[in-house]
């Protein structure tokens, strides 16, 4: 048996059938997916079609743009003009494929605790214990557990504030800096406050500003697997953070990394059918 871990497929639904034949994905493998599994690219409804048959097999975080098609759903918002979501919005599973989604967690962590799977990352003030915790308060709430409905929480999800944690922090403004962490987060300054301007390579980032796994964090020596960053073209530099967005949708490649192994394999964005 082997674990796969893959990065933003943002519905690229042939590329990503080509990378699990690939890598010979069979039905005792485990398949890892760091968020950003929809939108911008052509398939949305085939890739969620995909993971939901073989759900026993997956274990998925959710990404900013999957929230953002649970917010459309859900929350009442518009779809934006960038948006690839139509066939996914006017097919007829749609309710049942955006249940299903919503009750996936922000956060993984392997039973041995020696990987830990997360769309944009994890902030260096939060230990692993706090970072699930804040997880759960989130989840509970998008699955409809919390004092908050999952409909009030899609339909205020948005927003850059607060962008610094604050323990005492309550309501929508608490829930949505932890989402905020958990699925935007890239660069943070000397205070840790989250900069949401700049998405591009970090040779380009302005100044005073560090990746948030550049930051010394009280944590065990997990690595911690994450998309969200296509820009950083799967390298940070730091042996225990693994890029796995690798920019299939902008044309270049998907990429699995197998826990077991550490190994790399990557699939190459396929010409348009």
């Amino acid at each position: 048996m082997a674990t796969y871990a893959v990065g933003d497929i943002q519905g690229c639904d042939r590329e990503l059938a080509a990378l699990l034949e690939k890598i010979g994905f069979g039905e005792e493998d485990q398949l890892w997916l760091a968020g950003d599994l929809i939108n911008r690219g052509p398939d949305s409804l085939s890739v969620l079609r995909r993971l939901h048959a073989m759900a026993d097999q997956c274990r998925i975080v959710l990404g900013n743009h999957d929230l953002h098609f649970l917010a459309i759903l859900f929350g009442g918002h518009s779809p934006n003009r960038s948006d690839t979501l139509d066939e996914l919005l006017q097919a007829d599973d749609v309710q049942e494929l955006g249940h299903w989604l919503r009750q996936q967690p922000l956060l993984h962590v392997s039973t041995d605790q020696q990987h830990v799977l997360v769309h944009a990352g994890i902030p260096p003030m939060w230990s692993y214990r706090q970072a699930l915790k804040y997880a759960a308060e989130v989840e509970s709430v998008m699955q409809g557990k919390g004092a908050i409905s999952y409909v009030e929480f899609f339909r205020h999800m948005y927003g850059n504030e607060p962008g610094v944690w604050r323990e005492d922090l309550q309501g929508m403004d608490r829930l949505r800096a932890i989402t905020n962490f958990f699925t935007r987060m890239r660069l943070l300054d000397g205070s840790q406050s989250m900069n949401f301007s700049h998405k591009g390579a970090l040779d380009g980032a302005p100044e005073g500003l560090r990746p948030w796994y550049r930051f010394p964090a009280e944590r065990p020596s997990s690595k911690i697997l994450f998309g969200h960053w296509a820009a950083l073209e799967g390298r940070t530099g730091v042996a225990d953070a693994i890029a796995l967005d690798t920019g299939c949708v902008w044309g270049r490649t998907l990429t699995a990394y197998c826990l077991e192994t550490g190994e790399l394999i990557s699939q190459a964005a396929l010409q348009a059918a």
